[in-house]
C-alpha cells in the first residue's frame, strides 16, 4: 500500500497517528523518515499516547537514550531515536531482537541497515515551508505524508 496525502496543521499529524497505532499489532515495525522538523516527535508521541490509551502519557524524546519502552493495553512498545546510532552492534546490544516481539517505533531508520523490517510501515513526512501563516504555532505548519506498507490494513 502506498499513499501521500498534505497534513495541514499538527492536529492532522496526531490524528494520523493516532488511526494508524490502533491498526498496530505486536510484531508491527513503524520507520519514521524525514528530516530534522518534519514531525516525526508529533507523530510519534500521538502514536504512543493511542497506543497507551492515556492522552496526558509523557513521551520524551529517546534522542540521547536511543530507546523507550512503554507497557501499553496492546502489548511493549519499544521508541527507538537512532540519530546518535554507533552502528548495527549498538542496535543488537540494546535489545532490537527482543523489542521486535511487540511494536516498534523507529526514528532515523535508515541506521538500522539489514536490520530493517521488510514489512514495515514506512511513514515519511516531509514538511511544507512555502505555506508560511504568521499566525501558526511553530510545529503547526503543513506537512506531506508518504506511506508505503502494511499491505492489506488500509
Amino acid at each position: 500500500m502506498e499513499r501521500t496525502q498534505t497534513l495541514p496543521n499538527r492536529e492532522a499529524t496526531e490524528d494520523l497517528a493516532r488511526r494508524l497505532a490502533r491498526l498496530a499489532k505486536a510484531g508491527d515495525a513503524v520507520m519514521l523518515k524525514g528530516p530534522l522538523g518534519a514531525g516525526k516527535s508529533t507523530f510519534a508521541r500521538a502514536f504512543l499516547r493511542e497506543l497507551s490509551g492515556k492522552p496526558d502519557l509523557d513521551v520524551p524524546s529517546p534522542t540521547f537514550t536511543l530507546i523507550q519502552s512503554y507497557d501499553t493495553p496492546y502489548g511493549p512498545v519499544s521508541h527507538f531515536d537512532l540519530w546518535r546510532l554507533d552502528g548495527e552492534s549498538a542496535l543488537e546490544e540494546m535489545g532490537w531482537d527482543e523489542a521486535r516481539e511487540g511494536i516498534v517505533l523507529v526514528e532515523w531508520p535508515d541506521r538500522l541497515g539489514s536490520l530493517t523490517p521488510e514489512e514495515a510501515l514506512v511513514v515519511t513526512l516531509f514538511p511544507q515551508p512555502s505555506v508560511a501563516l504568521s499566525n501558526m504555532d511553530e510545529g503547526d505548519e503543513p506537512r506531506e505524508v508518504h506511506l508505503e506498507g502494511w499491505k492489506g490494513r488500509f
